[in-house]
């Protein structure tokens, strides 16, 4: 018996492994290096081209209880976030080179797993199948999956933000905290006075974009908005969104009344390299450069990667998905990552986990994992294959999707960590004891 596996990003290579791990053969395409998309410039498998950050790590955040319910499935994920960690404060953010290798390591190492390179352009519904193309599935396979899916498929635009080097930043004007203290300070704040900011947020909405030319209409998801789509919303949205200034006391001056903070964090182990954080833009190139060099701290900065926009292609789930991830008109094809709707690093990987498990299962004619909406793993898949759920849009991991607890407790962190142990429990009882390769 053979599965095969399309694209190796962060989903392609958790439904891979756990395939392999349950004695599975698999074949593994990946276009890359023959073909690139126009935000992969990497040959490495599971490449981070947004933000090097994973976001919380603690488990009253549902991202932070996703990654560890991640971890009692035994996501590679995981493993290679644990040992590429760098520091960003509550948060979990990795070395992108160091997470991607270990990662491509663990796939090229198995002896199940044949890596195939080369763009796939076509789909069999009758081969048993785990699509995992992600967010930047190619034009000719994505019309083939419109075609198989009945549907057509959805698509919106996604952008990532600039990095800048370490040592070009001016440290005089910028200072090291956390919000709220969480953590190390291992954040850079760039402070901004009032007269500071307007000046910024005039020339943030007068720059030029970079066309595109590629791409249908211009769709934006809310998650992953470019800073100056969401600049033009008004001129105090920005303050209230990623450059808002609360819980951030400057050291310097024992204060925290700045009118507006950047926020700066470490993209690599060794911090030589940070990147802005909220500022995923479309701007051209050389605007980038003027205008963020208006930023406190950067007017010398040494851009060494500009932010880039692309689309993100995803499938109509609902129609088309059961709670297993797999098709309901070729249950021998399952789908898995962004493309399926969840949206971000761990929800993509996690669905991976789930696709490649559950299809395992089938194989052996063992029980396929029953997603329960009382754990953050289960609750994404039972949303976004919801037949009621006419409009999909995609889907952070978030307490909102979680089952209650069916009583009442005031204090959130308080609610948050008992939902929380409850739904490890849950899950530990169905993946426990397991023999794998």
């Amino acid at each position: 018996m053979k599965v095969k596996v399309i694209g190796a990003g962060l989903a392609g290579c958790e439904a891979a492994l756990q395939l392999a791990r349950r004695g599975i053969a698999v074949e593994l395409y990946e276009m890359k290096p023959v073909k690139y998309s126009p935000a992969h410039h990497s040959e490495s498998f599971a490449e981070l081209v947004c933000s090097n950050s994973l976001k919380a790590d603690r488990i009253e955040n549902a991202c932070g209880l996703l990654k560890e319910e991640m971890r009692l499935f035994g996501s590679v994920m995981m493993e290679a976030a644990d040992i590429s960690r760098v520091p960003a404060g509550g948060a979990l953010a990795v070395d992108r080179d160091i997470f991607s290798g270990y990662i491509t390591d663990k796939i090229k190492s198995n002896p199940l797993i044949t890596v195939v390179s080369g763009e796939v352009t076509e789909i069999n519904p009758d081969e048993y199948t785990i699509i995992a193309t992600g967010p930047l599935t190619s034009d000719a396979l994505a019309e083939n999956i419109k075609g198989l899916t009945g549907t057509d498929s959805l698509y919106f635009y996604d952008a990532a933000a600039p990095i800048v080097t370490e040592e070009s930043i001016d440290k005089s004007k910028t200072f090291k905290a956390a919000r709220y203290d969480r953590g190390t300070a291992d954040y850079i704040n760039c402070p901004m006075t009032r007269g500071e900011y307007t000046a910024f947020y005039n020339a943030l909405v007068g720059a030029e974009t970079a066309p595109l030319k590629s791409f249908e209409n211009q769709t934006v998801f809310e998650g992953c908005m470019p800073v100056e789509v969401m600049a033009k919303r008004g001129e105090r949205t920005l303050v209230f969104g990623p450059l808002k200034p609360v819980g951030l006391v400057n050291p310097k001056t024992g204060r925290d009344d700045s009118y507006a903070v950047v926020q700066l964090r470490r993209d690599n182990k060794e911090g030589t390299l940070y990147n802005l954080v909220g500022f995923q833009t479309n701007l051209k190139w050389g605007e980038q450069k003027r205008v963020f060099s208006m930023i406190p701290g950067l007017e010398n900065a040494e851009f060494a990667r500009y932010g880039v926009m692309h689309r993100n292609t995803y499938i109509n789930s609902p129609a088309t998905l059961d709670r297993y991830y797999r098709m309901k008109k070729y249950p021998k094809i399952f789908f898995a990552g962004q493309i399926t709707g969840v949206e971000g690093y761990v929800e993509s990987a996690s669905s991976g986990i789930l696709a490649g498990y559950n299809m395992a299962k089938m194989l052996t004619g063992n029980d396929m994992f029953e997603p329960d909406a009382r754990t953050c793993i289960g609750a994404l898949p039972l949303y976004i294959s919801n037949a009621a759920n006419t409009k999909l849009q995609p889907m952070n991991a978030n307490f909102g999707i979680i089952e209650g607890l069916g009583e009442r407790i005031r204090n959130k962190a308080e609610r948050y960590n008992k939902i929380a142990v409850r739904a490890l429990d849950i899950i530990n009882k169905q993946v426990k004891g397991e023999v794998l390769l």
